[in-house]
């Protein structure tokens, strides 16, 4: 492997079951090895603001170097690290096969691995992340909890920033009375283009708890297009528990999701998941944290992005007429994590399938990074971070703007009104968008 190959990156398996794996004076070692490597190179200085954390440390220390800066004060730049994994996937010269082996990403999940197993997880953040549990608990008092959850709403925000942490203006996703799950499926065209494809929706607890219409769009489209669906939630993908370095957890959701989808795929059924964040956890996290299992590795090769989905309909089968031109130019926002699949920018493929398609492709971070970009202690960075994707967007004043996450979509909406930028109408994801082209309501 030589410096500037062309040869792709080769993620290894997480040791997270070996004890070595928790060994804080190893991992040390090795993060002062990485560091002095970035310290070098410093090619995703604005990527996030893990980067800039760390070259300022460094910058500030008495030599100037990585050998004076105390281990103690690593910990702002593990924080600020959103996992988002762009930095191994389009920016860094050095990850596998490099014989220098840097995978900044994992890294910092070790750190954070190491800091769940001596429980120094706040007890806030750990209810964050139980987000199947809070979604049930939401669904029978949804406009009273998104009543709360209204920015607007000094009262409780006020309370919610003082005891859980969470800035007091920072766009909340809010809750749904009905899920995903509970919706009725579409009746699907006979004779589609895509007849016999048959697929099973993870709804995902965002699809399922906080905007069903998503899965009410993508199931409009593949019915449309003559693909069967069902509709699955077994589990959270674990996500937000990965982001506190919980990987046990994870690896609990992986094998109880990959036992319920087994048969489905048995059966025919192709796996689409409608946030990309749980299509990478599916394809290719969960695989990297328990490599040995069968049953994981069937789901992650049957797994396709929402996105990625109906793009392969429309290259195999071509899509179904009866599609109308929406108007106006819309801005996509390619999210990290679907950038990170590896897959293409699917979304901006899908937007270009629309007749009459003026599409405006955003590759730049929002700055939200999950439940990072809510946090007291970092929204104003996140907003500082995705500024640049606001000024585009008020430059060029698309009349639409998707995110295929949700999340990041709403952020950079506060990111344009923070601009004194007209806000698009934006839609909670391209699936929306596609169908409202169809006609389809969702």
């Amino acid at each position: 492997m030589s410096e500037g190959s062309l040869e792709a990156p080769i993620r290894h398996p997480l040791a997270w079951q070996d004890e070595s794996f928790y060994d804080e004076a190893a991992l040390d070692e090795e993060m002062r090895r990485i560091f002095d490597i970035c310290h070098g190179c410093r090619r995703c200085f604005n990527l996030c603001d893990s980067f800039p954390r760390l070259f300022d440390l460094i910058d500030e220390s008495d030599s100037g170097e990585l050998d004076t800066v105390d281990s103690a004060d690593f910990a702002p730049v593990v924080d600020a690290c959103t996992l988002c994994d762009m930095c191994f996937m389009t920016k860094c010269p050095y990850v596998p096969p490099h014989e220098f082996n840097l995978d900044f990403p994992h890294l910092m999940l070790r750190y954070r691995a190491i800091e769940h197993r001596k429980g120094n997880v706040p007890w806030q953040s750990k209810q964050m992340a139980k987000t199947d549990r809070n979604g049930r608990l939401a669904k029978p008092l949804a406009p009273l909890a998104n009543w709360a959850l209204d920015e607007k709403n000094g009262l409780t925000r006020g309370l919610m920033q003082s005891v859980a942490g969470v800035h007091k203006d920072a766009a909340l996703p809010r809750f749904n009375s009905r899920t995903l799950e509970n919706t009725a499926a579409p009746a699907v065209t006979a004779d589609a283009p895509a007849k016999g494809r048959k697929a099973v929706l993870y709804a995902t607890c965002y699809g399922n708890f906080n905007n069903p219409e998503i899965g009410v769009a993508a199931r409009g489209i593949l019915a449309r297009n003559g693909v069967e669906t069902e509709v699955v939630h077994p589990s959270c993908c674990g996500m937000p528990l990965l982001e506190q370095g919980d990987i046990a957890a994870v690896a609990e959701s992986a094998r109880k999701v990959a036992a319920e989808f087994g048969p489905w795929i048995d059966k025919g059924y192709d796996i689409v998941a409608l946030m990309p964040s749980c299509a990478l956890m599916l394809k290719f996290e969960w695989p990297l944290i328990l490599p040995d299992d069968p049953a994981i590795k069937k789901l992650s090769e049957a797994t396709k992005d929402v996105t990625e989905y109906i793009v392969d309909i429309a290259k195999n089968e071509g899509l179904a007429d009866g599609m109308t031109a929406l108007g106006g130019k819309v801005a996509v926002h390619l999210a990290c994590h679907a950038r990170a699949q590896n897959m293409g920018a699917k979304a901006a493929e899908l937007m270009r399938l629309l007749p009459e398609s003026d599409v405006q492709v955003i590759e730049r971070c929002s700055g939200h990074g999950g439940s990072w970009g809510v946090m007291q202690e970092n929204f104003e960075t996140a907003l500082k971070v995705g500024r640049p994707v606001a000024r585009q967007i008020k430059k060029d004043a698309p009349k639409y703007f998707v995110s295929e996450c949700p999340l990041a979509g709403m952020h950079i909406g506060q990111g344009v009104e923070r601009a004194d930028g007209e806000v698009p109408e934006t839609a909670a994801h391209p699936v929306v968008l596609f169908a409202r082209a169809y006609g389809i309501a969702v």
